[in-house]
C-alpha cells in the first residue's frame, strides 16, 4: 500500500483526516520545529543568483577590448533592443539605465506634468510613486485586489477625473493585471496605459507578452529580476512617435537623428541610458531566459495544489486572461486563525529556520509619509489647491491592500529554479509549522 501511494494522493489523504494525524503518519509531527530545537527540514542553499558563465564572460571581455563603451558608438544595446522586441513580439524596444528609468521616460514623454494624476497600485515597489512625484503629478491609488495582488480594476473608473493623465498597471510579482477591464477603461476614457512590467519577463495576457498591450511597457533588469544585468530597464512601445520621445528624453533631451557634436534639443530630459557593458550581459542572460521561465512555471505550478490544501494558505490566483506568470515572486495570504493565532512574524521566522526563505513582502505604500511631505511642500502647493491636498487622504484609502500587507508571504524566483523535490520540502516545512503553531505561538 505505502508503494503505491503517491505524494499528492498521500497530501489529499492527510488534509482529510486531519493535519495532526498526517504529520503524525510521515513522522513529521513528532519533530520539534527547527524554532523550537528540532531538526530542519532542509539544510541545502536554493539555487543561487545570477546564474553566468563564459558566455557573459567574453561578452564584457569583448566591451571592454573594443574601447567602445557608450551606447552612440558600440551595437550591444542596439542589438539587445532589437533582441528583446524580437522576443516579446514588440515593434520597438528601448533600453534605458533602469526600470525606474523607463517609467519616467515613459510618463513623461506621455505628457504627464504638474497638476496631473496618474492612477496606480499600492503594492508595489516605491519607483512607482517616485517617478510620478518627479514629474510633480498626483499620485491616486486604486485599491489592491487581495486574491491576486494585482490593483483591482473594477476600482479604477471610479478613481478616475478631469486631471487623470494616465492609467499604470503594474504586473507585481510576475503575475498579470486584469488587462481586459483595464484597456476597456482607457479606451473609454481615452487614456494610455504604461504597463509596469518590471517583473513580468515572459508573463503574458491572452497569449501576448506583457508589456505589450499598452501604450508602453516597463521592464527592470535590476539583480534580482528574472533578466539581470546588475540595473537596467526597457521600454517596449508600438508607436513609433512615442518611441522617439522615449529616447529624446532618455538621452538629455536630444533626438536620435541628432549626429555629430550638433547640439540640438527635442524636449526636456535626462541621461538615463544604457551602457554597451550592461547589453553585452544581457544578451547573454536572454539565452537563459526562457527555460529559466518554464521552470519557475512547472515549480509553481506544482507547489500551487500542494499548499491550497493546507487550511489557512491562499496562494495568489491568476486571472483567467494571465495566460503565463513570470514567477518573480511566488505570494500568497497567510490566515493566523488557521494557525492557533501564530503571528505572522513568528510563522516567517519559523519558516527560515526550517531552511525555506521568506519575506512578507511590502508595506501599504498609499500610506507612506514622505508622500504626504510631498504632497504639503511649498512646490505641491504652488501647484494644487488646499481642497486637493486635504482630499488626497480620503481618496486614497485602500482598506483591501492594508489588510493584504498584512498577511502576504513570499518566496523569491531563485527558489523554483531547482527541482520538484524543493516543492515538497516548502509545503510540508508549512505543515510543520501548522501542526506547531499552538508551541511556536509561546516563544
Amino acid at each position: 500500500m505505502k508503494k503505491k501511494l503517491t505524494r499528492r494522493r498521500f497530501i489529499a489523504a492527510a488534509t482529510a483526516a486531519g493535519v495532526g494525524l498526517a504529520l503524525k503518519a510521515t513522522g513529521a509531527s513528532a519533530e520539534k520545529p527547527a524554532l523550537l530545537g528540532g531538526k530542519p527540514i532542509r539544510t541545502a542553499r536554493f539555487p543561487s543568483w545570477p546564474v553566468f558563465d563564459k558566455t557573459e564572460e567574453e561578452a564584457v571581455l569583448n566591451v571592454l577590448r573594443s574601447g567602445k563603451w557608450f551606447r552612440v558608438d558600440g551595437q550591444n544595446v542596439k542589438r539587445f533592443e532589437e533582441a528583446y522586441a524580437q522576443m516579446t513580439g514588440a515593434k520597438h524596444c528601448l533600453a534605458t539605465a533602469n526600470g525606474t528609468s523607463a517609467l519616467l521616460a515613459s510618463l513623461s514623454s506621455l505628457g504627464v506634468e504638474a497638476g496631473d494624476e496618474v492612477i496606480l497600485p499600492p503594492y508595489t515597489f516605491v519607483a512607482c510613486v517616485n517617478v510620478i512625484l518627479l514629474l510633480n503629478a498626483l499620485p491616486v491609488f486604486v485599491d489592491t485586489d487581495p486574491e491576486t495582488f494585482q490593483i483591482d480594476a473594477r476600482k479604477i473608473e471610479a478613481a478616475i477625473t478631469d486631471r487623470t493623465r494616465a492609467i499604470m498597471p503594474v504586473h507585481i510579482g510576475g503575475n498579470v493585471a486584469d488587462l481586459d477591464a483595464i484597456q476597456a477603461i482607457a479606451r473609454k476614457r481615452n487614456l494610455p496605459v504604461v504597463e509596469d512590467a518590471c517583473q513580468a519577463h515572459l508573463a503574458e495576457w491572452r497569449g501576448r507578452k506583457a508589456g505589450t498591450l499598452g501604450s508602453a511597457g516597463c521592464f527592470s533588469f535590476q539583480a534580482s529580476k528574472n533578466l539581470n544585468s546588475g540595473e537596467g530597464g526597457a521600454i517596449l512601445t508600438n508607436n513609433e512617435e512615442l518611441l522617439e520621445k522615449c529616447y529624446a528624453f532618455h538621452n538629455n533631451s536630444r533626438p536620435r537623428k541628432a549626429t555629430g557634436l550638433t547640439f540640438t534639443y527635442a524636449l526636456r530630459g535626462a541621461n538615463l541610458r544604457m551602457t554597451e557593458f550592461q547589453a553585452a550581459v544581457l544578451l547573454g542572460q536572454m539565452t537563459r531566459l526562457e527555460a529559466q521561465s518554464k521552470m519557475r512555471g512547472h515549480n509553481a505550478q506544482y507547489l500551487t495544489p500542494l499548499l491550497q490544501e493546507i487550511p489557512g494558505i491562499l496562494p495568489a490566483r491568476m486571472y483567467e486572461g494571465c495566460t503565463r506568470n513570470a514567477y518573480h515572486l511566488y505570494m500568497f495570504r497567510y490566515r493566523k486563525d488557521q494557525f492557533a493565532d501564530l503571528p505572522r512574524a513568528v510563522f516567517l521566522k519559523a519558516l527560515i529556520a526550517e531552511g525555506i526563505p521568506a519575506f512578507g513582502g511590502y508595506s501599504p505604500l498609499n500610506k507612506e509619509r514622505f508622500i504626504k511631505d510631498t504632497l504639503h511642500s511649498r512646490g505641491y502647493q504652488a501647484i494644487y489647491s488646499k481642497e486637493q491636498i486635504t482630499r488626497w487622504d480620503e481618496r486614497n484609502r485602500c482598506p483591501e491592500n492594508g489588510r493584504l500587507c498584512d498577511e502576504a508571504v513570499w518566496f523569491t524566483q531563485t527558489m523554483f529554479l531547482g527541482p520538484r523535490s524543493d516543492m515538497e520540502q516548502i509545503a510540508e516545512a508549512v505543515r510543520k509549522i501548522q501542526s506547531h503553531a499552538g508551541e511556536l505561538g509561546k516563544t
